[in-house]
């Protein structure tokens, strides 16, 4: 992957508001050359970064790199450290491995961690800032569709522990999101279009009117048309935005309809082994058996299950997961972290751009939601 570092427009700027810990997430398309300046200008004495990144992303992490050294006359150390690309990454091994390699480079307190990947890089690395020195800070490069959308905003990181997603982690804020859309350029069409169910779930969740226009541009997105891509992230990450700033660590019930879809979709990914069903995909499956679970509670008309799928198969998602097998997903998901006294409860849409908490749902029709896409 290779982005011309000396070209482009100033970026786009949404500010994720949250008092001292607010953030801009910049978002342009080729405007990576001033990525060094943008880190100067955030980051106050800015003297020594450590990049995280995929493996399958080095040309781009190196030419960040590069900017960086050569930024302030050399005053910028720099140092980098692959990372596997895939969900397997998520672990406690690599956490280790990355905090020890941290402490090899003599990072400190005013080091900055940069995080270049999708993300599972981006969670990873989020994590590992957030525990090194008790917190250090971090600034997140997503290089994915999803991740642009979703993980790099927001301040979850964590990893996977054998028998739950994203079970081990910590909020920990990035100093800002750096989004560049011509990294995706060359990303296989399977992780991009993977990266759309995050991008239809904000119409589901929050926005009645991004869904309207998802449902009249879906197959431009699936086509990467670029002037429909751009405002799908924008619309995407305002989204987010908002409800990072209404509910930053959970407590309010807020951010948790973020999760539409994910708790059948953590267990799909446990279930199948993580890895072998993207996450995206997984999440437009979920959101798929979410909104069967809602219908058959009464809590919305068939019609939503309708509209959905049409823009779900307009972005060339999965609906379906024919592996999908109720026995051992149940057990995953009674670990879901919203479990409470041992109830399952869900975040199930009531119209289109509204979802709710629903807790004690009988176990029955999670099952029978489970069967209707497999």
């Amino acid at each position: 992957m290779s982005v011309d570092v000396h070209k482009g427009p100033s970026p786009d700027t949404i500010q994720v508001e949250l008092d001292r810990r607010s953030y801009p997430i910049c978002i342009s398309e080729g405007a990576t050359g001033q990525f060094a300046a943008m880190a100067t200008d955030v980051l106050e004495d800015l003297s020594h970064t450590l990049i995280i990144y995929d493996e399958a992303v080095q040309p781009y992490a190196s030419e960040l790199g590069q900017q960086l050294r050569g930024f302030n006359e050399g005053a910028i150390r720099v140092d980098s450290c692959p990372v596997a690309s895939g969900e397997p990454s998520k672990s406690i091994a690599e956490y280790q491995r990355l905090l020890a390699w941290m402490l090899e480079h003599r990072a400190d307190r005013r080091s900055v961690v940069i995080a270049v990947g999708g993300g599972v890089v981006g969670d990873l690395t989020g994590f590992v800032a957030a525990s090194f020195a008790r917190g250090i800070r971090f600034v997140q490069v997503p290089t994915t569709l999803l991740a642009m959308v979703d993980s790099s905003v927001g301040g979850k990181t964590g990893i996977n522990l054998p028998g739950g997603k994203n079970m081990v982690g910590a909020f920990w804020q990035p100093s800002f999101v750096w989004i560049d859309t011509a990294t995706m350029t060359t990303l296989p069409d399977r992780s991009y279009l993977s990266g759309l169910a995050e991008v239809v779930k904000y119409g589901v969740i929050d926005d009645a009117a991004f869904f309207a226009w998802l449902s009249d541009n879906a197959q431009r997105l699936a086509q990467r048309d670029a002037a429909a891509l751009a405002h799908a992230i924008r619309e995407s990450c305002s989204s987010k935005a908002r409800v990072v700033r209404d509910d930053e660590r959970e407590t309010s019930g807020r951010r948790a309809i973020l999760n539409y879809g994910h708790t059948f979709a953590h267990a799909i990914e446990a279930t199948a082994g993580y890895g072998t069903v993207l996450h995206g995909e997984a999440v437009s499956i979920g959101m798929q058996m979410a909104a069967t679970l809602a219908i058959d509670l009464g809590l919305c008309d068939p019609e939503l299950l309708t509209a959905q799928t049409q823009v779900l198969e307009n972005c060339k998602l999965p609906i379906t997961f024919a592996d999908a097998d109720p026995d051992a997903m149940l057990p995953i998901m009674m670990r879901d972290k919203k479990v409470s006294h041992g109830n399952l409860r869900f975040i199930l849409p009531s119209s289109i751009g509204n979802v709710d908490l629903v807790g004690n749902v009988p176990s029955g029709l999670v099952r029978q939601a489970i069967e209707a896409h497999r």
